[in-house]
């Protein structure tokens, strides 16, 4: 369990490795007074794209328009008033639309703001959201946006993540984007720019991050994760893909021995111990984050012996299954035991 001082956030990470250059235009459309009024901030989870947008924010939100020559980087010290006010969310020109919680966990905000109570970051990150941003969030901008901003300074909005958004909410940015308020900056951050309506699209500038190099994963590795091996850091960067979100997750989830162990059942083929394979599902059953790891880890599985597998269409056909079955137990109230066992199963018949 991550203990909750160690807990860091897109809004008091003051942090970025591996995304010098979308800095670097940003900070350079600023200075030559090139700012767009919108921009997509586009790349895979887990690379920094939030944190990026929070730190955008904090520059501008800071920023004294008339010293603009002299900024080098977007970097706003920790103990300004602005960082503290982005981090606690109590900066007025900031406003920040993601999936707003389900109606029995936002009660229990309410409750706590109603009799004080304090609500940590561990116990928030516990609380379940709602599937998509709706157009009622949305309609919030709107209100912030035609209030005056303070001390006649800039105004951010970020939206994490623009994938998020259902039909009404994305026709309702639409129309923001279409008219947008002087001094305004929207930060759409985005996980698949497919995901969007090509009319947003077109109305917003593309400030892409790309994923992270093995040494950049591994660096970072060490600053968030510090109890970690070298070897284990090895492991975790390997197999992230590039994205430290990810590793961080596979590092709490304790993904590198979940692989392992598939590995050695599921290279078993014809051979693999039934007993082991059902003592294996039953741990893994235990522990929904560690379930949804699993699909990953499945898709990584197949994905690399795609090549060498005799029977190529079998294989990819487990490939379909893994997707439709894994979608089936969170839409529907399926066994997780049986379909794992049954998945699994298939999988070592093909190898």
């Amino acid at each position: 369990m991550i203990e909750e001082e160690q807990l860091i956030t897109p809004r008091n990470n003051n942090f970025l490795l591996g995304q010098d250059k979308a800095q670097e235009f940003f900070l350079h459309a600023y200075k030559n007074d090139t700012l767009h009024h919108a921009f997509i901030i586009s790349g895979p989870q887990g690379i920094g794209k939030a944190t990026l947008a929070y730190k955008i924010a904090r520059f501008l939100l800071s920023a004294d328009d008339e010293k603009k020559n002299g900024y080098t980087s977007l970097n706003v010290a920790e103990s300004t008033p602005v960082f503290q006010q982005v981090a606690n969310g109590s900066h007025p020109d900031l406003m920040v639309i993601e999936r707003d919680y389900i109606d029995a966990d936002k009660k229990k905000i309410q409750s706590a703001i109603k009799h004080g109570e304090a609500l940590s970051d561990a116990d928030l990150a516990g609380m379940k959201r709602s599937a998509y941003i709706r157009v009622d969030d949305v309609r919030k901008v709107s209100e912030f946006l035609s209030k005056t901003s303070f001390n006649d300074g800039w105004r951010v909005v970020i939206i994490d993540s623009a994938d998020d958004m259902n039909q009404n909410a994305a026709n309702a940015i639409l129309k923001i984007l279409e008219e947008p308020p002087l001094r305004t900056v929207l930060l759409l951050v985005c996980h698949n720019i497919g995901n969007l309506l090509p009319t947003i699209r077109s109305r917003c500038a593309l400030l892409p991050v790309h994923t992270l190099d093995t040494s950049t994963v591994s660096s970072l590795l060490r600053r968030y994760r510090p109890n970690l091996t070298e070897a284990m850091i090895g492991k975790l960067a390997g197999m992230s893909n590039g994205s430290i979100g990810k590793a961080i997750l596979y590092a709490d989830t304790d993904a590198v021995e979940i692989m392992e162990n598939m590995n050695t059942l599921l290279c078993a083929g014809n051979r693999c111990s039934i007993s082991q394979l059902f003592d294996f599902i039953k741990e893994i059953v235990k522990d929904n984050d560690k379930f949804d790891i699993l699909q990953e880890l499945i898709l990584k599985f197949i994905k690399k012996h795609m090549e060498d597998c005799k029977d190529k269409e079998a294989l990819y056909r487990c490939w379909q299954k893994t997707h439709r079955d894994f979608a089936d137990c969170m839409s529907v109230n399926m066994d997780k035991r049986l379909m794992l066992l049954n998945l699994l199963t298939n999988i070592c018949k093909v190898l």
